[in-house]
């Protein structure tokens, strides 16, 4: 028996069973299942290698430690037979041959489906029992797993391209060959593309198409329909029936996913790679693959993509943000600890990721150079570093020993009930039983290892960054990738935050360059370090939620980020006060989203101290308007100046350093000096074009809130604009001479300046009319403003 010939005559090797209950019951439905195929041809076969010793070891070794493969065996009882028989090799070529043959033109979708399930409840027998017995190898289980999904998309895609042309959306250049020159692109990615797939495993796929290659003729448009069957491949594949699923699919890995259509242009991708693709991403694209579809598209666009990927210098100019990506998956040194009882063996403390993660750090870097570290294989690129001299040997060798250990262990993990799972058991006696399904017969024995190869994973890992600054934080802060990380939305509700995973999406979507402020690289690399301290400090806000919206607007608004954001790493009490602001005065923040520029006032010696009182604040005023140019840069510089005066005032109110009275006067202080310094720059500019009216008197009268000193920030000027002339003015001088009622009041038809215009105008936008109709020795009339901006709503 060839398979069982791997064995000692008694089984020795095999793992011994963890629970005898399930033991039991596993032997019982393979009695059962063998008495109700009595006369069939491979009955007697099968009692026969089951009877013997080395058979019942086997037998044992499934039953007594995995219900999902009990219940395959039972049922699958004649095809575990002819794997006993013929070896895993030769079945698990046949099924792939089978799934790769031509498809019979008569086959439908839902036999499709039927098949490629029974063919991978079939292959996930093999790769169990193939290296349960040490036929195979962790790289064979892992290769034929990768294999198997490969090719189970490829028919599932060919089906539904051959659907498609029979009803006559797309011209395929062969029907017997569908998937060539299709212009659909599959490429696989993650343990897939590196043929490492999980035995539990889901497929990362990002799937493209080509525009200049397919040939769509569907009514909707070729993103419609290209979108659609990526909707159907998903669902042939990963849809739950009587026979179970083929494969989660997962496609998250595509260019920003929440806003991106399953299916994307080939153009559209390299864009948004070449302008905002991010350090993460150029790691998962190292193991990337054509696994089915248009392979020669495929191939051509990750050519395209090499210079994103692999940079031609060293890549030191990098180093930084991956530094960050590693302090976000381990965010404080002091933080986490290597465990046993629910220990995450992938993402964890000395867990698998950090093993990928070491060796993909050092191929972004030495890869752009060195070719032959362009490998989406984990252990073979760890070899080739030490090859070429960018890692120990000695390091290689035991990080390939730590991850063999590890991918083992998970495969046990998830073979007991088919669950996509890396956590070891939460309690001692699961500990135990995984123990014995991994061969240990002592728990202490499998414990002791455990924890030296995670020991081991971890000083190697922390070695590899150990003159990386420190990056700080209350915990766990990953956002890098697609998934929310547990700890991560722990840790956020440990911080304040009542949603989690909203701030963990917002987050991750300024890393994906949705805002202009965060399309540069630079620009991300220093956000990814102001994380933390940011959401600490946003986090100890009355309203943390509220406020960090309210900052993403305040974000949105920027037309960059690198100077914001280096303002913020150097003045860590900016941000506090940033922060103080969106959550408690959602007035100022909204004036600070409209005005980012209001955040200079903030760094100007004396804005913490007590405003000034009038004089002090007309001097300042004079000294600012100094500098101003023509009467468009008096303007400018005015509105520039009562913004930030008010800024300043609304600031220290929600500081408590102001109360509300001494607020309003302030305010109206701030008001009456503006409009002392824009009187006499609007009538010298009036005058250069109309003249001056001789004897003519003009008056500003505040009313309302100003007239009281009793302002607030959000209050209105309210004005009554007053002019007398001597009874025998009838225009002005100058060059273009105004009659006196249009001088000072509104205008005629076709519109003309005038003098009120000009003064509410650059006081404020929509200045509400509070004077009766203009006439001489009479109120003026106020009007709709021109200009840009406004120095006082």
């Amino acid at each position: 028996m060839k398979l069982l010939s791997h064995l000692s005559r008694n089984g020795e090797g095999l793992p011994g069973p963890a629970d005898e209950r399930r033991l039991v019951l596993g032997f019982a439905a393979w009695h059962e299942a063998l008495a109700l195929a009595l006369g069939e041809p491979t009955g007697d076969p099968a009692r026969r290698w089951s009877a013997t010793g080395r058979g019942k070891r086997l037998l044992a070794s499934i039953f007594g430690n995995s219900p999902f493969l009990s219940e395959v065996a039972a049922k699958e009882w004649a095809f575990l037979t002819r794997l006993v028989e013929e070896g895993a090799d030769l079945l698990f070529a046949e099924i792939i041959a089978a799934i790769e043959l031509p498809a019979d033109r008569s086959e439908d979708t839902t036999a499709l489906m039927r098949r490629l399930r029974i063919a991978k409840r079939r292959v996930a027998l093999v790769a169990a029992v193939a290296e349960l017995a040490g036929a195979w190898s962790l790289e064979q289980q892992t290769g034929a797993l990768s294999r198997f999904a490969e090719a189970a998309v490829g028919a599932a895609l060919r089906d539904l391209l051959r659907q498609a042309a029979s009803k006559g959306f797309v011209d395929l250049p062969s029907l017997e060959d569908p998937e060539r020159d299709s212009g659909f692109i599959v490429l696989g990615m993650g343990k897939l593309g590196g043929y490492e797939l999980n035995y539990s495993s889901d497929i990362d796929l990002i799937l493209l198409y080509d525009p200049m290659r397919a040939r769509i003729s569907s009514r909707d448009g070729i993103q419609s329909f290209f979108v659609r069957l990526a909707r159907d491949l998903g669902r042939i594949l990963d849809t739950r029936t009587a026979d179970g699923y083929v494969f989660r699919t997962d496609l998250r890995l595509r260019p920003d996913p929440a806003s991106t259509p399953l299916a994307l242009s080939v153009p559209a991708a390299l864009a948004y790679y070449e302008s905002v693709g991010q350090n993460w991403e150029r790691a998962a694209l190292i193991k990337a693959r054509p696994v089915a579809g248009d392979r020669v598209a495929g191939q051509n666009f990750l050519r395209e993509l090499e210079p994103f990927i692999w940079r031609k210098n060293l890549d030191f100019a990098a180093i930084q943000d991956i530094h960050s990506i590693k302090r976000q998956i381990n965010a404080y040194r002091g933080g986490g600890r290597i465990a046993v009882e629910g220990h995450d063996i992938k993402t964890g403390r000395g867990g698998i990721r950090e093993i990928e993660f070491f060796a993909q750090t050092q191929q972004l870097i030495w890869g752009g150079r060195l070719r032959a570290l362009r490998t989406g294989s984990t252990c073979e690129s760890l070899r080739r570093l030490a090859d070429a001299g960018r890692i120990d040997p000695t390091t290689a060798t035991e990080l390939i020993d730590d991850y063999r250990f590890l991918r083992r262990l998970e495969h046990r993990l998830q073979m007991v009930d088919d669950a996509q799972t890396h956590a070891l058991p939460s309690d001692r006696a699961g500990v135990a039983r995984i123990g014995v399904f991994l061969g240990y017969r002592q728990t202490d024995a499998f414990v002791a290892d455990l924890l030296g190869h995670l020991g081991s994973v971890e000083t190697h890992y922390a070695e590899l960054f150990e003159q990386a600054p420190s990056l700080s934080g209350p915990g766990n802060l990953v956002f890098t990738g697609v998934e929310d990380d547990p700890e991560t939305l722990r840790t956020l509700s440990q911080l304040g935050f009542a949603k989690p995973a909203a701030v963990a999406g917002l987050v991750r979507s300024w890393h994906h360059g949705r805002l202009r402020a965060t399309r540069s690289q630079r620009a991300r690399e220093i956000l990814t370090e102001l994380v933390p301290e940011m959401l600490r400090i946003f986090g100890a806000t009355p309203h943390p939620d509220t406020a960090l919206l309210r900052f993403d607007q305040f974000l949105s608004r920027l037309p960059a980020g690198v100077q914001f954001f280096s303002l913020f790493h150097a003045n860590p009490r900016l941000l506090e006060l940033i922060a103080e602001i969106m959550a408690g005065a959602p007035h100022l923040s909204e004036q600070l989203a409209q005005r980012p520029a209001l955040l200079d006032a903030v760094l100007t010696e004396g804005f913490f101290s007590p405003p000034p009182d009038r004089i002090a604040l007309a001097a300042d005023l004079d000294q600012v308007l100094g500098d101003a140019g023509d009467y468009e840069d008096t303007l400018d510089a005015l509105r520039r100046w009562a913004g930030e005066r008010r800024f300043q005032v609304g600031v220290q109110l929600l500081r408590r350093a102001l109360d509300g009275g001494r607020a309003g006067e302030v305010l109206a202080d701030i008001a009456e000096t503006a409009l002392a310094g824009l009187l006499p720059a609007v009538e010298t500019e009036f005058a250069r074009r109309h003249g001056r009216v001789p004897g003519g008197k003009f008056a500003v009268i505040g009313m309302g809130r100003l007239g009281s000193r009793e302002m607030t920030l959000a209050s209105d000027l309210d004005l009554i604009l007053i002019y007398d002339v001597p009874p025998d003015s009838e225009v002005s001088g100058g060059l273009h001479p105004l009659p006196i009622a249009t001088y000072y009041a509104r205008p005629r038809r076709p519109p003309t300046a005038n003098f009120t215009k000009s003064i509410c105008g650059c006081v404020r936008r929509g200045h509400r009319d509070r004077s009766p109709r203009a006439s001489r020795g009479s109120p003026a009339t106020s009007a709709n403003p021109p200009g840009r901006g406004s120095t006082w709503r």
